[in-house]
């Protein structure tokens, strides 16, 4: 990316959304943003929400992962089973599990670096919904704060740490849905203990597959006070495991040999564990704060795929593993002080990461049966950030936010295994590097509800460490060249917020992000490889939350993104995966104290999947009924696809072999809806 690129970025954004506005018909994006929270004078871009426990709880899931869906413009899909991390999209990006939208909880990490099945990969699993106090997102890429994977977003969610009435949730449905989920608070060793027990089981719709889920949570936290310092220790413990009803080719549907709910390979699947240990500090006294988070996470995943089916004798089924210990933490301090007499606010932070990965590799198997490596590694991987925020009020309405932050990293490999022995040596060896990145905001609060932003600023993803020290394909032996270890991205954006007599929150942002190399699914290895080629984003985004009356309230977002190569990648500009327009509401209807009923509506247009090749949208609507029957007993009933939508969750085009063909056939793949399904709730608090 060059400097001049750099320096006309803005005036370019301007430039491009003046021609925008003039052609009504291109003003494509909603963005939902705050909801009841005020946040002209605090927030940097309109990009920026916050979505609290309340909200949280009114909408409906078939997944766990779909709690991003609060993040305006996210789509969050599935192409596996249900134990598999969520695929998602967002401004542009298939950000396949997690690659360039960085998440966390309770200042713990949740993307997996270097992972066994993708770069960021994201798994959501482990989060119980009832649980989470809020989620606050932030949309690009402009702040200091926040490093890997920070090139589309992030979200940081943080846990429920004050006492609840011990409840219990008893769930049934179709498909042999089953949940019972047992929390709430105690007083304990002088502060608050929030505990939660989640067990939950899952068969699905499939013909010839059993889900057979069977995912087990438990969270302790324990929260005290002390003085000016506050501290919450927190256990999150996590197991699953189940069957996939992978994607599937169209040609198997329309000759007969499956139906929509089919699958060719019906042994593949997966199993999970994560457990984590996190100690989190903050200390308050006026104008000067200290804040620190320390983890240690134990990971394990294998995961059984076959997206290709029989273009080998023994069939395209493989493994891929991954076992790891993650610790780090991070520390934080901010002081309020003032210059020439304007308020001014600086942060400064240290963060620390260490992936001590144990085995992360990929092998050919059979019915979940080993049969070779293909690679197996032993990689570890740390990573040291510092990073300074000043925030200074430049006059009582205009306020400046600069950022800069500082990234080393030091990857190391050693080859375990390989199809071609020869290549462990080469393959093998240790690698660094490091990344500054800035950023720029201005905020013009025009008046106490409503403020204009003006943000640059950079982010990066790292790439996969085997990536950065490979010399030399574990197959064939032959010759290749390493992967950058880190990959800067270049965001810009102005946007409008405004918030009205505690009824209208909404937000317009036009931005632009250029990325210097763009990541791509690959159907046929279940992985993302990188291109090499630089990439450019250009959208809209608005959002709207507004509250009609006492019983009615309305979310509207919508966004639309332009994504092309900077040049022709296999003859065109066009990303696979980049969805272009995106659209979601919500309708909550509470007129008494006892009833409420929340209808949302999601749905995204055609998108690109291979060069000119294109798949259909898709909608979805779900709908949550409920009813307060005695001031303990709530009853509450999902209805998922309401309208029973046959349309695909997610869809590939790439080349697979069916058996009785005599070789691989480029096709559409697709993971279709689950058909519609009922599951009814019985909450009883203590």
């Amino acid at each position: 990316m060059s400097t001049f690129s750099r320096s006309l970025l803005l005036a370019g954004l301007a430039g491009w959304s003046c021609s925008l506005m003039a052609q009504p018909a291109s003003v494509d994006s909603i963005e939902v943003i705050g909801r009841r929270v005020n946040l002209v004078g605090s927030s940097i871009s309109a990009s920026e929400g916050r979505i609290g426990h309340d909200e949280l709880q009114e909408r409906p899931l078939l997944r766990t992962g779909e709690v991003l869906e609060a993040v305006p413009g996210m789509v969050a899909t599935q192409h596996s089973g249900s134990g598999k991390a969520n695929q998602y999209f967002l401004r542009g990006f298939n950000l396949d599990h997690g690659t360039d939208f960085a998440t966390s909880i309770d200042g713990m990490p949740i993307n997996m670096r270097s992972h066994g099945h993708g770069q960021g990969y994201t798994d959501l699993n482990f989060i119980i919904p009832e649980l989470l106090e809020e989620i606050i997102y932030r949309k690009g890429s402009y702040y200091a704060d926040v490093g890997d994977f920070s090139g589309a977003g992030a979200a940081r969610m943080t846990t429920l740490d004050h006492s609840q009435e011990p409840r219990v949730s008893l769930a049934f449905g179709e498909y042999d849905f089953t949940r019972l989920l047992a929390s709430g608070g105690l007083d304990s060793l002088g502060g608050d203990l929030v505990f939660g027990v989640e067990l939950q089981g899952y068969a699905g719709p499939w013909d010839s597959v059993d889900e057979d889920i069977d995912k087990t949570n438990l969270w302790l936290k324990q929260s005290w006070e002390s003085g000016d310092d506050r501290f919450a220790l927190m256990f999150m413990g996590y197991d699953n495991s189940w069957n996939s009803a992978d994607q599937i080719p169209d040609r198997a549907v329309k000759s007969g040999m499956i139906s929509s709910l089919g699958s060719i390979d019906s042994t593949v699947g997966g199993k999970s564990s994560r457990y984590s240990l996190s100690l989190n500090w903050l200390r308050n006294s006026g104008d000067s704060n200290w804040s620190g988070t320390a983890y240690a996470i134990d990971y394990d995943m294998n995961l059984w795929s076959n997206f290709s089916y029989f273009t080998q004798p023994q069939g395209d089924q493989f493994q891929q593993l991954d076992k790891r210990l993650i610790s780090g933490g991070e520390l934080q301090w901010q002081k309020t002080s003032y210059l020439s007499g304007r308020e001014m606010t600086n942060s400064v932070g240290a963060q620390l990461r260490r992936d001590d990965i144990d085995k992360v590799g990929l092998r050919s198997t059979a019915a979940r049966k080993f049969l070779s490596d293909i690679r197996l590694d032993r990689v570890d991987e740390l990573s040291a950030s510092l990073y300074w925020e000043n925030q200074l009020h430049l006059t009582d309405r205009l306020r400046s936010v600069f950022g800069l932050r500082y990234d080393y990293y030091d990857f190391d490999v050693k080859a375990l295994a390989a199809a071609d022995p020869t290549t462990l040596i080469p393959n093998s060896g240790n690698t660094d590097d490091d990344i500054v990145t800035t950023s720029l905001s201005l905020a013009y609060a025009l008046n106490d509800n409503n403020e204009v932003y003006a943000g640059i600023g950079q982010g990066f993803h790292s790439n996969d460490a085997r990536g950065t020290t490979i010399a030399v394909d574990p197959v064939s032996g032959e010759a290749v060249l390493p992967v950058d270890p880190l990959v800067d991205t270049l965001g810009g954006e102005i946007g409008y917020r405004t918030f009205i007599n505690d009824r209208l929150n909404a937000t317009i942002a036009l931005w632009q992000l250029e990325i210097d190399s763009e990541l791509l699914f690959v159907g046929d290895a279940g992985n993302t490889e990188d291109t090499g080629v630089a990439s450019t984003r250009r959208g809209v985004e608005i959002s709207a939350y507004y509250q009609l009356d006492e019983a009615w309230k309305l979310d509207f977002e919508y966004s639309h993104t332009n994504a092309r190569f900077d040049e022709p990648l296999d003859g065109s500009r066009l990303i696979a995966g980049a969805l272009e327009d995106v659209f979601s509401g919500g309708i909550n209807f509470q007129p008494t104290d006892r009833f409420s009923a929340y209808l949302r509506f999601r749905h995204f247009g055609e998108f690109p999947v291979d060069g000119g090749t294109t798949a259909d949208g898709s909608s979805m609507v779900n709908l949550r009924l409920g009813y307060q029957v005695t001031a303990n007993l709530q009853l509450s009933l999902d209805a998922l696809n309401l309208l029973n939508s046959d349309d695909h969750d997610v869809e590939y085009f790439y080349e697979s072999q069916l058996p009785g063909e005599s070789g691989p056939v480029e096709d559409y793949h697709y993971h279709v809806f689950e058909p519609r399904s009922f599951r009814l709730y019985l909450n009883y608090q203590f």
